[in-house]
């Protein structure tokens, strides 16, 4: 089984935040962690000072490999700067960047 991760820190929400399936919407400073595993990307956001994960609106969602996922997390980071209630984007709407980990 092949698995990664991508966490983004300090990501300050727009004006509407971001939609959660839990709590509603979340405003202010967001960490977005993605887990890519077994072909599903899982995407959850918290308040980056807080303890407790809320799934992004939208996950999981099937991702064919990890580049796309990567993808997908940093289209999920730029949705949430975006605010207006962002929910998680569909794959392939941003540039891949940065690191993550990775297991397998």
């Amino acid at each position: 089984m092949d698995w990664t991760t991508w966490t983004t820190t300090g990501v300050i929400a727009g004006p509407g935040g971001v939609s959660t399936d839990e709590a509603g919407t979340l405003t202010g400073d967001i960490t977005v962690h993605t887990t890519w595993r077994d072909g599903v990307a899982y995407l959850a956001v918290q308040h980056s000072s807080a303890l407790d994960w809320f799934t992004m609106t939208g996950s999981p969602a099937p991702v064919p490999d990890e580049k796309a996922s990567r993808t997908l997390h940093q289209a999920a980071v730029e949705a949430v700067r975006a605010g207006g209630g962002a929910v998680l984007p569909a794959v392939g709407t941003a540039p891949d960047s940065g690191t993550g980990s990775k297991r397998g």
